[in-house]
């Protein structure tokens, strides 16, 4: 309320003045960074009273401190017709200097790859069209976002519902009044057939690339994903695992092997070189990554020049 903004009035004689609020006197005292979260959410006495904080950096004749920084958060934006807030009219918005953001599946699965439970990260990173709603909005209907995510993840983690005597029972009727019911049906499928996914530990310990065999370009991206999340190649692989990467890696379409090569590139060195001279048969990984960048197949080339 405004009551916020000007704080409590005393009196000193025929003299009334307001004492400022904590928050304020530590930014007039202080430099800090100033937050005001929801600001088309807040009364209009109140967005009036920030013009003055934001145009002269003062109120009430306080005087913020010169290295005070002022930010602000909406949910409006160029979506502000599916929220109830205010519109911010040519006054309000040319005190702020206004950037939209819109963070990328890949920005909140980076943030959740260790806060998270492993099986809801790899239900996001591989159904990525539920993180969050991006169409209109049916009144009152419950739709998936980055916040609902977490705060369902909090729930099954609390309850123990994701460990091996956990109560599945409950994991769709939670998931629905969390997420809506298309993110849960689609969770609940995952979760029943969930032991049945590949795991990196499948590709690199075991080497059964042959569980790869019906997955399609975006499966092998998701798995690529997750061993750049889990940093896998930030510590030295054994020969049996860069042996086993090799030969995962012959089987990738091309644009994804070309990411997996620039997410071994990110680890160890070590690694790279190890597995830029490691074969699959006959066949080499750099004669391999010679294809895949220019297109030209090596062995016919090779064959040529016996000719």
């Amino acid at each position: 309320t405004e009551g916020d903004l000007v704080g409590l009035p005393s009196t000193d004689g025929n003299v009334t003045s307001f004492n400022p609020p904590d928050w304020f006197k530590t930014s007039c005292d202080n430099p800090v960074i100033l937050f005001l979260d929801e600001v088309d959410r807040a009364t209009i006495e109140v967005r009036q009273g920030i013009f003055e904080l934001t145009d002269s950096r003062k109120l009430n004749g306080h005087i913020l401190h010169s290295d005070t920084l002022i930010f602000a958060a909406v949910n409006g934006g160029e979506h502000g017709d599916q929220y109830q807030v205010g519109e911010m009219d040519p006054a309000e918005l040319d005190r702020w200097t206004v950037f939209d953001v819109e963070p990328t599946v890949e920005d909140w699965l980076n943030w959740g790859k260790e806060k998270v439970d492993g099986m809801v990260w790899d239900f996001i990173n591989q159904n990525r069209i539920h993180l969050e709603h991006t169409g209109d909005f049916e009144p009152n209907k419950i739709y998936p976002s980055r916040r609902s995510w977490v705060r369902l993840n909090q729930c099954f983690s609390g309850a123990g519902l994701l460990e091996e005597d956990g109560d599945i029972s409950l994991l769709f009727p939670l998931a629905v009044g969390f997420v809506g019911f298309e993110a849960a049906v689609s969770l609940k499928d995952f979760i029943a057939n969930y032991e049945w996914q590949v795991t990196i530990e499948n590709i690199l310990d075991d080497g059964k690339i042959e569980m790869t065999g019906k997955f399609g370009i975006n499966d092998h991206n998701a798995m690529v994903e997750k061993m750049e999340s889990k940093e896998i190649f930030k510590a030295q692989l054994s020969p049996e695992r860069i042996e086993n990467l090799a030969r995962y890696f012959m089987v990738l379409p091309s644009e994804v092997g070309m990411k997996l090569w620039t997410v071994i590139g990110q680890g160890e060195n070590e690694n790279v070189i190890a597995f830029h001279g490691s074969s699959v048969g006959k066949k080499s990984i750099s004669a391999h990554l010679v294809e895949l960048m220019t297109g030209k197949n090596t062995n016919a080339d090779e064959d040529s020049d016996n000719e």
